[in-house]
């Protein structure tokens, strides 16, 4: 699992350091956007990688790695404003924004060792589109539950489906960096 947590780093690394550019380029409009709205642009993100991968052609260049990187950085937004709230204007700097991000990274990151300890990295067995076909489940069920207006009567919270959804798209990245 050592290899597992070195790989995982180093995608995390490369979603790290675009998050930090645009936070550079756009500082932290991001602030403003209500939970669905993230969860919606993770939703446009994973339907374009199914997208890319049932069809042959393809009109805009980029692939699926930009969509997954796109996905794990939505998810810590996400996971950022269910912690801080939604504002009305930019509140945070792109360096207390980039730590928060590292904060969240870092507990989604102990989420995955702990259940890969569980699965035995049963991940490692699936395949890139099982992967998205597991975070198009999530986004369903977060987009229920905020119809809910967060309530679940026997499921994990809002929280934990971003937190798969990050892991999810990690191991999607692994793979792909492996072909």
């Amino acid at each position: 699992m050592q290899h597992t947590s070195q790989q995982y780093d180093a995608v995390i690394n490369t979603c790290r350091e675009l998050f930090q550019k645009k936070a550079k380029d756009y500082g932290t409009a991001w602030r403003i956007l209500r939970l669905p709205s993230l969860t919606d642009q993770i939703f446009i993100k994973a339907q374009r990688i199914r997208s890319l991968q049932e069809n042959e052609v393809r009109k805009v260049d980029e692939g699926e790695r930009s969509e997954f990187i796109g996905i794990i950085n939505y998810s810590i937004m996400a996971l950022i404003q269910l912690k801080k709230g939604v504002v009305e204007q930019p509140d945070l700097s792109a360096k207390e924004a980039v730590a928060l991000y590292d904060k969240e990274v870092s507990i989604t990151k102990e989420l995955m060792e702990n259940k890969n300890h569980d699965y035995g990295e049963a991940w490692r067995d699936m395949r890139v589109s099982s992967l998205t076909d597991l975070i198009l489940q999530k986004l369903l069920r977060v987009k229920q539950i905020e119809d809910n207006q967060g309530a679940t009567l026997v499921s994990e919270g809002i929280d934990a489906n971003y937190q798969d959804m990050v892991n999810y798209a990690v191991f999607a990245l692994i793979h792909l960096n492996e072909e």
